[in-house]
């Protein structure tokens, strides 16, 4: 949608799409991991939020590189006769517990050489700093926006990089309870620009009734799982 004035008079919007579920019977933390594809479920989330995006001026879509990303725009890309563009500053987040299980009180915290990477939460010490992951979104963010001038683009990415930069445009604290995030599976976190300023920033979930109640934001963990999975 447009304004109808000068180029820094527009509005556009970006969507910053959370992917859907993801095939992960091992229950571990895939993180930037290849090989982690949508389940059933994750398509069908992703089918609904294109179903839900029909109509919407939409004329731009990138994805993080990682699969489950890529696979959750493609058909909302599809809907709307777009290719899809990959952005690698829309990346999930490093973490050092790629590849283990990581839940409170088993998993990866039993084991003593791995407390080191617990000091400090501000940082965080066990992955990719907050702030890094400002500056890249910020940057991913901007790129959508300068694609889409005027119109609508949706940017799938993950929960933690989403939070954050949504927590920094917001003028929150970067540290955080996961738990806490509002950033369910298949979300919409809308960034509304007037030119290049960000002046709102909304949240949906169009796909709410197919997420899982243990992993809706705010929602205590089903017993053995953790939220961290589905990052």
């Amino acid at each position: 949608m447009s304004s109808g004035g000068t180029s820094g008079d527009e509005i556009t919007v970006v969507h910053l799409m959370r992917h859907g579920e993801v095939h992960n019977p091992e229950g571990v933390l895939y993180g930037r991991r290849p090989g982690y594809h949508l389940s059933d479920l994750g398509r069908k989330m992703a089918d609904q939020v294109a179903e839900h995006l029909t109509g919407r001026d939409i004329t731009h879509v990138v994805a993080s590189p990682l699969e489950r990303a890529q696979e959750t725009a493609a058909p909302i890309a599809g809907a709307h006769g777009l290719e899809i563009a990959t952005d690698e500053r829309l990346i999930e987040a490093a973490n050092v517990f790629e590849g283990k299980t990581f839940g409170v009180g088993d998993g990866a915290l039993k084991k003593p050489g791995n407390w080191k990477y617990l000091t400090n939460p501000f940082r965080p010490s066990w992955g990719e700093p907050y702030i890094e992951q400002v500056v890249r979104m910020m940057a991913a963010l901007g790129a959508a926006r300068d694609a889409a001038r005027g119109h609508e683009a949706v940017a799938v990415s993950h929960q933690l990089p989403i939070w954050i930069v949504r927590s920094f445009a917001e003028r929150r604290r970067l540290w955080h309870d996961p738990r806490k995030r509002q950033c369910t599976l298949a979300s919409l976190t809308s960034f509304t620009f007037h030119g290049d300023k960000i002046i709102s920033v909304g949240y949906s979930e169009p796909a709410r009734d197919l997420v899982p109640a243990h992993l809706l934001a705010g929602a205590k963990p089903a017993k053995g799982k953790s939220k961290a999975f589905g990052a």
